[in-house]
């Protein structure tokens, strides 16, 4: 790896990894070309499946009980604001290095503060963090005055979702500026043009917000889709009636999009993940034409992914499934070794702090939960963990959960309904829920249960995650804490 490379990164807003696979129905060019001098982190996952904690981790290498980071930040209802203090992300880091540091699009880790305070040049704001301060309760409530408000009676249009007494939601449309993504990515081309290569190295994030719900895009994207024939996913049938009620009663608003609607809503999910390819293509032209491509490390990744269909869901939330976890994670540029590769190693946007401080040779003085991946970009040994982690205490609608998985099972703890445990090898989809009819301590998967309650509640001790509280009301996994003395 050359030593204090430029860096490039591009993280998109509810993208699913597999969207770049290349066996995938999603139209992505940019991508594929990038691919060529790059590593696929095929099975890449985030610690949440929201924006404002996954993004703090990416940011701080930290998990949400050590970040501070459990909800939407912006919301009126949150429960934290922003960062722990005294936590550090790696930008300072680049910064005191030497580092030019330029900041485009989404921040979305805290409500009080910039990313202007952590080293960055702002280059452009979006309108999701361009309020910092705490925003007056009304704020919340001076929506429904200027909106439409659905009635029970009112007639439901295309690719609409009634709630009465709620504003009206479509989940699809068309916009020729979808967020002003492309106003985003100009500012930092704009940069890119201007950056010269014998000053101090630099950084680059680039934040676009699609292809965020709803799916409005502009309609020569969609058009890419036409005669392309696609399929909703296998678990889109799922009833769930093996799984926690939450689950269901979240189902049983899309429910009212008709089969041909569920089709359309991917049609157009797709091609706003097409729509971010050909802005993410603007970025590699402005590299080549700059002669930044053969200097510059690139990161194309995304905060969390969406349901796109899956188990009759859409965007992300509670449920956890694979789909709302599953992110894009692909690294490219000077000193990989064997590009073009594909790796299911298990990593996460936890890795991403200690593998950047690695790449450039800093040492941050402070340790990570999560590990560098520089050994897998040069084709060596890794030593990736046994378990994958979650952390999540919801984000508008509360609930804390904590799911633990590996390549074989997955045991989800649902604190406020019952526990999910699934057979990934067997069950891929996670159709089947086995602790639905058995009991999780004398059924025949007692003892996997206990395994994974034990891994849980030992990375909890870990991270200083304050859920081991043992009153008879709340005290509810099926094994607690004492199993990991």
């Amino acid at each position: 790896m050359a030593a204090r490379p430029n860096i490039l990164i591009f993280m998109t807003d509810h993208q699913r990894g597999d969207t770049l696979a290349p066996d995938s129905s999603c139209i992505t060019p940019n991508v594929d070309r990038f691919r060529t001098r790059a590593v696929d982190f095929a099975s890449a996952s985030c610690p949440a499946p929201h924006c404002c904690p996954s993004r703090a981790t990416f940011f701080t290498g930290l998990y949400p009980s050590q970040h501070g980071v459990w909800n939407n930040v912006d919301v009126d209802n949150t429960l934290s604001r922003g960062l722990h203090d005294g936590v550090r992300t790696w930008s300072e880091d680049l910064r005191d290095a030497g580092y030019r540091l330029y900041f485009s699009g989404k921040w979305h880790v805290s409500a009080s503060e910039s990313p202007a305070g952590r080293g960055f040049e702002l280059l452009h704001h979006t309108h999701r963090y361009a309020k910092y301060s705490h925003r007056p309760y009304a704020a919340e409530w001076a929506r429904y005055s200027s909106s439409r408000i659905d009635e029970v009676d009112d007639p439901r249009g295309e690719g609409e979702i009634i709630r009465p007494g709620y504003r009206r939601y479509r989940q699809y449309g068309f916009d020729e500026s979808p967020f002003g993504d492309q106003d985003v990515v100009r500012a930092a081309v704009d940069k890119l043009e201007k950056l010269d290569h014998e000053a101090e190295p630099w950084l680059l994030f680039v934040g676009p917000l699609g292809p965020h719900d709803p799916y409005n895009v502009p309609k020569r994207f969609y058009d890419l889709y036409s005669g392309v024939k696609l399929d909703l996913p296998v678990s889109a049938a799922d009833r769930m009636a093996d799984k926690p009620a939450l689950y269901r009663r979240t189902r049983a608003r899309y429910a009212q999009l008709e089969e041909r609607e569920q089709l359309e809503s991917l049609r157009h999910y797709l091609a706003f993940c097409s729509y971010e390819d050909h802005l993410f293509g603007q970025l590699l032209d402005s590299l080549e034409r700059t002669g930044h491509t053969d200097d510059t490390l690139v990161l194309y990744c995304s905060d969390h992914g969406d349901y796109a269909g899956a188990h009759g869901l859409w965007a992300k939330g509670l449920p956890c499934f694979r789909e709302a976890y599953d992110i894009c994670f692909m690294l490219g540029g000077p000193g990989i070794v064997r590009p073009g590769r594909s790796t299911d190693a298990l990593v996460g946007l936890h890795d991403w702090a200690p593998t950047i401080l690695d790449i450039c040779g800093i040492n941050p003085g402070r340790s990570f939960p999560g590990r560098s991946l520089l050994p897998v970009l040069r084709d060596e040994e890794d030593h990736e963990p046994d378990y994958v982690f979650t952390q999540t205490n919801g984000n508008e609608i509360y609930g804390i959960q904590r799911a633990v998985w590996n390549r074989r099972w997955k045991y989800v703890f649902n604190s406020f309904d019952y526990d999910e445990l699934y057979d990934l090898e067997a069950d891929p989809h996670e159709l089947v829920n086995l602790l639905h009819d058995s009991d999780p301590l004398a059924g025949p998967y007692a003892a996997t249960v206990r395994e994974f309650c034990t891994a849980m509640w030992r990375f909890a001790q870990a991270m200083e995650d304050s859920i081991a509280n043992d009153y008879i009301m709340t005290a509810l996994a099926p094994f607690g804490p004492g199993v990991a003395r």
